[in-house]
């Protein structure tokens, strides 16, 4: 039991008595790992061409850092602003034919489905990929010869529920069809073995601690050896030699790389070579099972309560969040920002998230206070959930 922070508390910028339970939406920044990053930054911009060869440098040793943290290779690591922008790189670079489809969970965050869902909507040249939704209990119904992408969170932004990716992977072989993982809401807390997907993406300012402007990408080489993206920028040319551009080849990087089109955020990559050395100090095991008694300890406690939680119970179908359907959630979030409780609200459910800085005294805390607030809002609607 989480009785004591995983983390040193006092390395995080917060505010004095707030409980913080918004990882899942913004990561608690460690003061000293964001304040040194942006220094360094600042000094390498500073100093012409010396500088700029520190740049490169820093970029490939968060490139080590994130595939580390992804037990991947280096050089299958990339990065791109935000994970919208990755999947719709891949959205690009795909020779779509007609009947094609590309198959999302229907409750599948933005960034991952409406790259798709748009274009199937507005196609404004050319053949685009009917969007077909399935849960993991309709997905091998809804998949067929002409599936080419299964789009997946690991872990649901909702509701708080971790899929078995092991099962999608063999559905995804069973039709020859590309798996994209976003790990957004998994990557800094949960062991991830990203050599399961084709593809992956992840935010750097959630569980990462790190700052909004990079993602990390990731293309699975030895699985899909034979991609490439379909639109370049200077970064992600394999040359910086002056190129004939009526009549040359024009080739793109070999490596994750490619997916950086201009230059990668610089600030918020330095951020999160600190964040990520900072997280190095522990196993993400360890992370897991704290973050993971504290759900399971507030499960039990809303439980108790009589409030209903839409996250699944069991430890392996859950992450580091709690969720809890509503039709009044930004007005409890707000009553409980009044308290000094920072939680998720927005899309009808209210998430509670923790991470190595939350201890069981939060619960508690969050639990004093919150059914209270909770039952005042759902007495005026006659008592029903939303």
């Amino acid at each position: 039991m989480a009785t004591k922070p995983l983390f040193p508390v006092d390395a995080f910028h917060t505010e004095s008595g707030v409980t913080y339970l918004h990882t899942a939406g913004e990561g608690l920044p460690p003061r000293v790992q964001h304040q040194r990053g942006f220094e360094r930054y600042v000094i390498d911009k500073s100093q012409g061409a010396p500088g700029r060869a520190r740049i490169g440098q820093e970029i490939e040793k968060v490139r080590r850092l994130a595939a580390k943290i992804w037990s991947v290779k280096p050089e299958d690591i990339g990065f791109v602003s935000n994970v919208a922008e990755g999947v719709t790189i891949l959205l690009e670079s795909i020779d779509w034919h007609e009947g094609d489809n590309v198959v999302l969970d229907p409750r599948e965050f933005p960034s991952v489905a409406a790259p798709f869902a748009l274009r199937a909507r507005r196609p404004k040249s050319g053949v685009a990929p009917e969007t077909r939704f399935a849960d993991a209990d309709s997905l091998e119904r809804v998949v067929n010869s002409k599936t080419r992408i299964i789009a997946i969170s690991y872990v649901s932004f909702l509701d708080g529920n971790r899929v078995d990716l092991n099962y999608y992977r063999r559905v995804a072989d069973r039709v020859g069809a590309i798996l994209v993982v976003d790990y957004s809401q998994a990557s800094g807390w949960a062991p991830i073995d990203a050599t399961i997907a084709d593809f992956a993406f992840g935010v750097a300012y959630k569980w990462l601690l790190g700052a909004t402007g990079t993602a990390i990408a990731y293309w699975n080489r030895e699985r899909q050896p034979k991609w490439q993206p379909a639109t370049a920028g200077w970064f992600s040319l394999a040359s910086m030699n002056r190129h004939n551009w009526e009549t040359g080849q024009i080739e793109t990087r070999k490596d994750g790389m490619c997916f950086a089109r201009g230059n990668p955020s610089h600030p918020s990559i330095y951020v999160l070579g600190e964040t990520l050395t900072f997280l190095s100090q522990w196993d993400p095991v360890e992370i897991e099972a704290h973050v993971q008694s504290l759900t399971d300890a507030l499960l039990e406690e809303l439980e108790c309560a009589g409030i209903v939680s839409s996250t699944p119970r069991e430890k392996k179908r859950h992450g580091a969040s709690v969720c809890i359907e509503t039709g009044h959630a930004d007005s409890i979030v707000a009553d409980l920002a009044k308290v000094g409780i920072y939680a998720s609200g927005g899309v009808g459910r209210i998430r509670f998230s923790f991470h190595g800085h939350n201890k069981l005294d939060d619960v508690k805390r969050l639990m004093d206070v919150f059914p209270g607030i909770y039952w005042r809002y759902h007495r005026r609607t006659g008592g029903s959930k939303l």
